[in-house]
């Protein structure tokens, strides 16, 4: 969810400008790969609407070779990895950066040796004299191990002394010491990739990205990207940088999880998802929400438009999208406002639409070949009442499909003492009826005849509900009557005067 709420603020921001919205995929971490995961991104952006300028092309697939449409291709950073190393080797030749050959185990020493002494290890301009790099070394030592040695690193120097001052869009003026801040790693030999730093900073110069919208996670790297952006001498070029606030949990403190959408029964992905465990996890498009509804439900999550309004459309959206109403503090999620968001996208659905998304549904319950025209019929009757389109089914089943039983607290609550023998006696009289067959001329009938008799209505018109429903709470009894037809009244009436006396 909080990825698709970054790409949804990237995306209201372009359009309303004029902007081009750019799908890079940033896939150099090659520990953390994860087959599968681009098509999920790209199907999962194509299913909200948030439809990429560049980067994919019309049928998805992601763009490999520069064109007109498509200038800055390959958008893939594991096939622009020819580009990153040069521009690390820059880094180094003009004293920004430096070659580190200390090993995994070396660096796991250092930071025990600090925690035994009650402190944080950082490699910066504190530690980096004693360890082993090309500050260190000599030239020929150096070189040696650049030759022989495969998993040396790249590392930015971290000026020392320095007061770093940024601007961010929804934060403001920010100040960070140089002291505080690592001395990240740029590029890995292991591999022959770069960081996410280094990737992003290189890519978004020579793709001309004005704008960075990104999660606040990202805030800490900040420092470290306008150094870069500094010693590449690309000041004047350099975006301008948002850092969205977190997606917190619906109780309690912390960031929204996968857990949480475990526990309490929602989903946190926007489609269905099996992690590499085999573990499934519910996503919002396969339990029923519509898309425009999930992205309403995700733009007012950390945004407000400083009006009433809450329903808004993807072109509302980027009409009233601005990044001075988007909040610094986290964003509660509730998963009962993501409900309320589908019920009501729901209830502006036309009948023809919901019909057809119906139909499935009555066919995975043994109702096929519905008349459509019919189906039309029940939805405008109960969309009212439902919140998914799979609630049609629990609301009005008993609309296509006879009942084989009746609920028994019902049936021990109304069919007792005289009233079961006045619904039928109403339901004869209704069967008596010659002409139309309709709603208002039912309705009128039934209470005119209960009322004539001085009846009592509810527990009549229950047990009369009982009889053609198989339970005494639903529609109205007229509503029933009508959509069913005659013919099914009376049947539903004789079988439930045989079993239920």
């Amino acid at each position: 969810m909080g990825g698709v709420r970054t790409a949804l603020y990237n995306y209201l921001y372009a359009r309303q400008r004029g902007g081009d919205f750019i799908l890079r995929i940033e896939d150099t971490d090659s520990r953390r790969f994860v087959p599968g995961a681009e098509a999920y991104i790209i199907e999962a952006l194509r299913w909200c609407g948030i439809l990429p300028n560049e980067g994919v092309d019309a049928d998805g697939k992601v763009v490999e070779t520069p064109s007109p449409e498509h200038p800055h291709a390959p958008y893939r950073q594991s096939q622009r990895r020819g580009i990153y190393r040069a521009y690390a080797e820059q880094l180094v030749r003009d004293g920004f950066a430096y070659y580190a050959f200390d090993s995994s185990e070396e660096l796991e020493r250092e930071r025990s040796a600090a925690e035994s002494r009650g402190e944080t290890f950082i490699y910066n301009a504190a530690s980096r004299q004693r360890l082993r790099n090309s500050l260190t070394l000599s030239e020929e030592e150096t070189a040696r191990l650049l030759e022989s040695q495969t998993d040396w690193t790249i590392r930015f120097r971290m000026p020392e002394d320095r007061v770093v001052k940024m601007d961010d869009l929804i934060r403001g003026h920010i100040e960070v010491h140089s002291s505080t801040l690592d001395d990240k790693v740029l590029w890995k030999r292991a591999d022959e990739l770069p960081t996410y730093h280094l990737a992003n900073i290189v890519d978004d110069h020579l793709m001309e990205i004005t704008e960075v919208i990104r999660g606040e996670e990202w805030l800490p790297s900040l420092p470290l990207h306008y150094l870069l952006y500094e010693a590449f001498g690309w000041q004047d070029s350099m975006p301008r940088f948002a850092h969205l606030s977190l997606l917190l949990k619906p109780v309690g403190n912390g960031k929204l999880s996968k857990r949480d959408g475990d526990k309490m029964g929602f989903p946190v992905f926007p489609l269905q998802w099996t992690g590499a465990d085999g573990e499934r996890s519910h996503g919002y498009r396969e339990d029923g929400y519509f898309p425009e509804a999930f992205v309403n439900m995700l733009a007012m999550l950390g945004w407000n438009p400083g009006t009433e309004q809450e329903l808004f459309s993807l072109e509302e959206l980027v009409q009233a999208f601005s990044m001075d109403k988007v909040q610094k503090a986290g964003a509660k999620f509730n998963p009962d406002k993501a409900k309320w968001y589908n019920k009501e996208y729901l209830r502006l659905k036309d009948e023809k639409e919901l019909a057809r998304l119906f139909l499935p549904v009555l066919e995975e319950n043994g109702v096929c070949g519905a008349d459509p025209a019919y189906v039309e019929r029940v939805v405008a009757l109960i969309k009212e009442r439902a919140t998914f389109v799979r609630d049609f089914w629990d609301i009005a089943w008993y609309l296509f499909r006879d009942p084989e039983s009746y609920d028994e607290k019902d049936a021990a609550k109304f069919w007792k003492e005289e009233n079961p023998a006045r619904a039928l006696e109403l339901a004869a009289h209704v069967c008596s009826l010659a002409g139309d067959w309709n709603k208002e001329r039912l309705e009128a009938e039934m209470e005119d005849y209960i009322r004539s008799r001085e009846w009592p209505m509810g527990k009549v018109m229950n047990c009369l509900r009982l009889a053609l429903a198989g339970r005494s709470s639903g529609l109205g009894i007229a509503d029933i009557a009508s959509l069913i037809g005659p013919e099914a009244f009376r049947r539903r009436i004789q079988t439930a005067k045989e079993k239920l006396g």
